[in-house]
């Protein structure tokens, strides 16, 4: 008995101690990983767009995003190509980042630098609080 007792005592340890050291790459932060070689990994879609407070992620279905190591970025949507910059930076202690498609519509609204909020391998929250107090706008990038 006390045989048994024993083995499922070390059973549970054993068990205890892997479940413990599993990792969550989902929700593990990149912070210490700059932007540009996290954004310049694979394709990115945006999976969420906020414009003071009017949820506008629908006029980006369909758009994927390649970022170079150069600061160039392609939006593509379907055979249309749109090219435009980015840059990432510090600025007021915050990470940021900046992206500029010029005047193509809808992709202008994202002309705007950025509050990086959050930063994982396959995950970009970004946030702008208008100085002009209309409104804080929200963006999510994903990887596909």
């Amino acid at each position: 008995m006390k045989k048994i007792i024993s083995l499922s005592i070390i059973a549970l340890l054993l068990s205890t101690t892997f479940i413990s050291c599993s990792k969550d790459v989902t929700t593990s932060s990149s912070t210490t990983t700059p932007t540009s070689t996290v954004v310049t990994q694979g394709t990115w879609k945006i999976t969420y767009y906020n414009d003071s407070g009017a949820d506008e992620t629908t006029n980006y279905t369909g758009y994927t995003f390649a970022f170079t190591t150069g600061g160039s970025v392609s939006a593509i949507l379907g055979s249309f190509v749109t090219n435009g910059t980015w840059t990432s930076y510090n600025d007021d202690s915050q990470n940021k980042l900046y992206l500029n498609f010029g005047s193509t519509v809808p992709l202008s609204k994202l002309k705007v630098d950025w509050h990086i909020i959050e930063k994982t391998s396959i995950k970009i929250r970004l946030e702008d609080v208008s100085g002009g107090g209309s409104g804080t706008d929200y963006l999510t990038l994903e990887r596909l």
